[in-house]
């Protein structure tokens, strides 16, 4: 299932890619540093929001709905959870309308919340068809919709941004997409919901299960985003835009990897649970702890090598040069938190245990509070970095000690190290070559780093590295036409 799921959702983060990197490479251009800023803090308040009150209603259905086996169990959690929903999304509109029209802020700043926070509705509701499709195993539904999305959102907010929407641009994009979507996707949800009845005892269910993992999720993104709000009240929103152009750049790299892979190994984990037991399960997390060692690694040492140049290509003038001192440390606590998150995390979702995640994220996001408040105001930029990667290596470590009480998924160790001698040596071999700058450094310390550490992690076998690319290989030749040989 593992397998099946990482070819499927490829396509899905190809097109995140696309429009992640292409986000940083428009929007620093289209938009000033100020209204970059802007458009930063909106999207921080549309997370934080959209997770505070939607995201145990979407887990709910990703983790329920594959308990129910029958129909009439089916619609009824439909009928709960879509009705649920309806009741938040009228409340939603009418507190943030009178807490933004107080708010002591820029305009620009509360058109840009504003945007963020109308698009939550649209973006959650998309967001709950998608996870029924991916409890489902519909691996192509979940596909277009996710790619309709993101790549529908980056377009039209460009457009939005170009004809002088500003910072609120990019945010008003992503939920015209998604209400566009809803006219295809919705429809067959409503359906379902109707044949069902709403149960209070379900909802509870739900919330037992779902609450804690929205406060974790909230833990974590305050881990993400309090650098962003202590730097515009010691700063200014410029310093805002230019360091969440660099982290973007590093963050959105790895984030695509970790999403792909974690797309495909949370339901190849439950499968494997509920079918087969924690033997079952321990091979499967095996699998997929090692893929994401193999990927995510030289990743992340790759980006904090070519962060001068990558930068020169990727964001505008105005926010380079600063942006390119942030990505290297952004880039480990990328690695970081996606192997908390994507892995670690697992364990307590699988066990239900989802109160002991919240715990788990309460020391780093409580650490990295502590921290920025008291760098930031002395090293600025440099300051937030800092307490950014320290928090999440600390969030990794907390994650992965307290797992184990829930499910205690496999570490592999060896792989580990035979990976990172691999990634060492093509460290060695990128530092060796001169900066000249410009694209031509880029591709060109890429390319080596790249070959360096294929060669080395073939000549380690890390992670059974050559039964993969043996396998790779019989795929490709299995595809391959035969030509008939002459009679």
């Amino acid at each position: 299932m593992l397998k099946r799921g990482l070819i499927g959702y490829l396509p899905v983060n190809i097109v995140q890619a696309i429009s992640g990197f292409g986000a940083i490479v428009v929007f620093t251009r289209l938009l000033s540093a100020a209204d970059y800023g802007a458009y930063a803090l909106g999207f921080s308040v549309m997370t934080l929001v959209q997770t505070c009150l939607f995201t145990w209603i979407e887990a709910s259905m990703a983790r329920f709905y594959a308990a129910e086996t029958d129909d009439k169990g089916r619609a009824d959690l439909f009928a709960t959870l879509y009705r649920t929903y309806a009741v938040v999304a009228v409340a939603l509109p009418v507190i943030s309308g009178i807490i933004l029209f107080a708010l002591p802020v820029p305009a620009a700043l509360k058109w840009a919340i504003a945007a963020g926070l109308g698009s939550i509705l649209a973006r959650s509701l998309l967001k709950m068809a998608q996870e029924r499709r991916r409890a489902a195993g519909i691996v192509a539904g979940y596909a277009w919709l996710d790619m309709g999305q993101v790549g529908g959102g980056f377009l039209i907010g460009a457009l939005l941004a170009a004809i002088g929407w500003g910072g609120a641009g990019p945010l008003a994009g992503v939920g015209i997409a998604s209400a566009l979507l809803l006219l295809a996707a919705l429809p067959p949800e409503l359906k379902i919901a109707r044949q069902g009845h709403f149960q209070r005892a379900r909802l509870t269910t739900y919330l037992a299960y779902g609450l804690p993992l929205a406060l974790s999720l909230v833990m974590s993104l305050i881990l993400a985003t309090t650098d962003r709000f202590v730097l515009a009240a010691y700063l200014n929103e410029a310093a805002v835009g230019a360091y969440h152009a660099g982290y973007s750049l590093s963050n959105r790299t790895l984030d695509v990897m970790f999403i792909w892979l974690g797309m495909a190994g949370g339901p190849a984990a439950i499968a494997a649970l509920e079918r087969g037991g924690l033997k079952a399960l321990r091979q499967s997390a095996l699998d997929q702890a090692r893929l994401m060692a193999l990927i995510a690694i030289p990743a992340a040492v790759g980006l904090a090598l070519v962060a001068k140049p990558l930068s020169e290509l990727m964001v505008g003038a105005d926010l380079q040069a600063q942006a390119a001192g942030v990505t290297p440390w952004i880039a480990f606590s990328a690695l970081f938190a996606g192997a908390t998150t994507y892995y670690f995390h697992t364990a307590f979702t699988l066990g239900r245990r989802t109160r002991l995640l919240l715990v788990a994220m309460v020391i780093p996001a409580a650490a990295n509070l502590v921290l920025v408040l008291a760098l930031v105001p002395r090293f600025g930029l440099s300051g937030a970095m800092w307490a950014t990667t320290a928090s999440y290596g600390l969030g990794l470590i907390a994650s992965a000690t307290l797992g184990r009480r829930a499910i205690a998924l496999p570490i592999p160790w060896l792989t580990l190290g035979k990976v990172g001698i691999a990634a060492a040596a093509m460290a060695f071999s990128v530092m060796a070559i001169p900066t000249f700058g410009g694209i031509v450094e880029l591709i060109f310390k890429a390319g080596v780093g790249g070959v360096v550490y294929a060669a080395a992690v073939l000549a380690l076998d890390a992670g059974g590295a050559r039964g993969r690319v043996g396998e790779v290989l019989q795929m490709v030749r299995a595809r391959a036409p035969r030509s008939e040989s002459p009679a």
